[in-house]
């Protein structure tokens, strides 16, 4: 398609020209190409120009975002301007209003002034924590980034060293600064803190083998990287523990980092110390089923605290086993869950204990255990064809085997059968899973709904990995690994942070906004920076994160234009 202009010979002599919008189609008959009306202007001398500015900009929503800028210059009347390139702007605008308005940007500013550091630390810092939300990368390609591919707020660039320099900074005031930005953060947000979760996670590094205090040179080394029990399935690989305090409604509070080697059940007692520290009040923690020894809950029973913890029903603890047996109807929360209320033993030693139960998922356990079943009977009529070499691996195999194993017992004669008493001990928990508190005042209804949102702290952890790309950890330092993972905890703080607002995924939103950008140009002796038309999607997230468009023409430069 394009515009053509056609002149018409009125009888009086005079020329009139018309504007129209055409297109070339083939003839079938001639093969010659003919030029085909599809909409016309009218005449040249009565155009309605503003109708056709309206137009390219209605049209340049469909274009790239360099072209769509182009266009909207060639539509205000400026063919002279020359266009220089453009960068998105619209992801980093948004995170840097949030930034400001959670108070981080405070927070480090007047840590950095405390301590008479000259480098822009704040800015430092956001560029980086940028970078994990919209284009995860090393802190080698942050720099490059900063410089070529994207528009951070008031910094157009910032060398490799003083980023380094930052994450020190940042790793120095770690203390003061999740305090700080929890205290900012839930006063703004008017969080409710009378829930925290808590679990860990793990992250592997690409080396073969473990850290030591230092190498033979003395040079000290990292001492985090140490092989553990890995969340990721990579025993193989050294890696670190990482954990998170995360409210009810999924905003991460507060991060930690540990060996790799380091118990789930060892880390709770400094967990709660530093939660004390914070004078939070009245908490109840919860956590998973991988912190409940007893050690740890009267831990986080201490001044004052109480917690909601996830059993092992397969524990074989004497008081597991009372409530799992124990009759009794359940009470309906909702047409998926079901609770029960247990409490067991007297005084002291009392203990309380929510069993619920999903009936969807008793059906679907049900099913899963009937197929697993015929797939066992299936393996044990194969063993019967099989010499004895191969029958002796086979039965240590199925003995072994992490699912069928559950299901079998061995005879004195050495052969396999299908335990049935283990089969009715597993139908007994279909879709049920026991919860313990220390709280008399939660009902059983607030008890298993709190514990359904660490749901929200697996989301969390699912971000940080994904799309924030914790890993690749290109740090070797203890310092720097820490000062890494808090970079990823305020990514994730802004994340959840948008996420919470607009009740959208953070890469649906990073998508559409990384859409706008703003472009350069030159016009005559003068250099513009302006910006794409805001769409409908991307006033819509605004709207909702409650941040305000940046302004259409950014910037202008009255001075000589270059294309440097």
């Amino acid at each position: 398609m394009y515009i053509r202009q056609v002149k018409r010979k009125n009888q009086d002599g005079s020329t009139v020209t018309y504007v129209q919008l055409a297109h070339n189609s083939r003839d079938p008959k001639t093969g010659q190409p003919v030029a085909k009306v599809l909409y016309s202007f009218g005449r040249a001398d009565q155009l309605d120009v503003d109708a056709l500015r309206r137009l390219v900009k209605s049209i340049s929503r469909f274009l790239s975002p360099e072209d769509a800028l182009e266009a909207q210059a060639l539509a205000n009347g400026k063919a002279a301007m020359r266009f220089l390139g453009s960068k998105p702007i619209g992801g980093a605008w948004l995170l840097n209003a949030l930034w400001k308005e959670l108070g981080i940007d405070r927070v480090l500013q007047r840590l950095a002034a405390q301590r008479s550091l000259q480098t822009p630390v704040e800015r430092a810092v956001f560029a980086m924590v940028a970078n994990r939300a919209l284009d995860p990368g090393s802190k080698r390609r942050t720099e490059t980034w900063v410089r070529e591919d994207v528009v951070i707020p008031d910094l157009p660039e910032i060398p490799l060293q003083q980023l380094y320099r930052s994450m020190d900074f940042l790793l120095e005031a770690a203390e003061e600064v999740q305090r700080e930005v929890f205290y900012s953060v839930v006063d703004l947000l008017n969080l409710e803190v009378d829930l925290l979760y808590f679990d860990t996670t793990s992250t592997y590094f690409e080396i073969e083998e473990e850290d030591e205090a230092s190498d033979e040179a003395g040079e000290h080394r990292s001492t985090l990287r140490r092989r553990g029990h890995s969340k990721d399935h990579r025993p193989d690989l050294p890696q670190v523990v990482i954990g998170l305090a995360v409210t009810r409604e999924g905003i991460p509070v507060r991060c930690w980092v540990w060996q790799g080697n380091v118990a789930d059940v060892s880390l709770i007692e400094q967990v709660k110390r530093d939660l004390i520290g914070w004078k939070l009040g009245r908490v109840i923690t919860v956590v998973d089923r991988g912190f409940t020894s007893e050690e740890n809950l009267r831990m986080l029973q201490r001044a004052g605290g109480h917690y909601i913890a996830g059993e092992k029903m397969r524990s074989g603890k004497p008081n597991v086993e009372e409530a799992l047996s124990r009759s009794g109807r359940y009470q309906e929360v909702k047409p998926n869950l079901h609770v029960k209320e247990i409490v067991i033993g007297d005084g002291e030693a009392r203990q309380r204990y929510i069993l619920v139960r999903n009936p969807e998922q008793a059906e679907r356990d049900r099913a899963v255990r009937e197929r697993i079943l015929q797939e066992l009977r299936e393996e044990l009529d194969r063993l019967k064809d099989l010499s004895a070499g191969h029958h002796t691996k086979a039965v240590c195999a199925l003995l072994s085997h992490p699912t069928y194993g559950r299901y079998l017992t061995q005879t004195k004669t050495e052969k396999l059968r299908i335990d049935m008493a283990k089969v009715k001990a597993e139908e007994r928990l279909d879709g049920k899973y026991l919860l313990r508190t220390s709280d008399d005042t939660l009902t059983p209804q607030d008890v298993a709904l709190g514990y359904k949102q660490l749901l929200e702290i697996e989301t969390a952890f699912r971000t940080l990995k994904s799309t924030l790309e914790l890993r690749p950890v290109y740090h070797r330092l203890d310092e720097r690994i820490r000062s890494h993972v808090l970079l990823c905890w305020l990514a994730l703080l802004l994340v959840r942070t948008a996420e919470l607002r607009t009740q959208m995924s953070w890469p649906k939103i990073r998508e559409e906004m990384q859409r706008m950008h703003l472009g350069q140009f030159v016009v005559g002796d003068s250099t513009v920076w302006q910006r794409t038309e805001t769409t409908r999607e991307q006033a819509a997230i605004l709207d909702a994160v409650r941040v305000s468009e940046p302004p259409l023409i950014f910037d202008i430069d009255l001075k000589q234009g270059s294309d440097a």
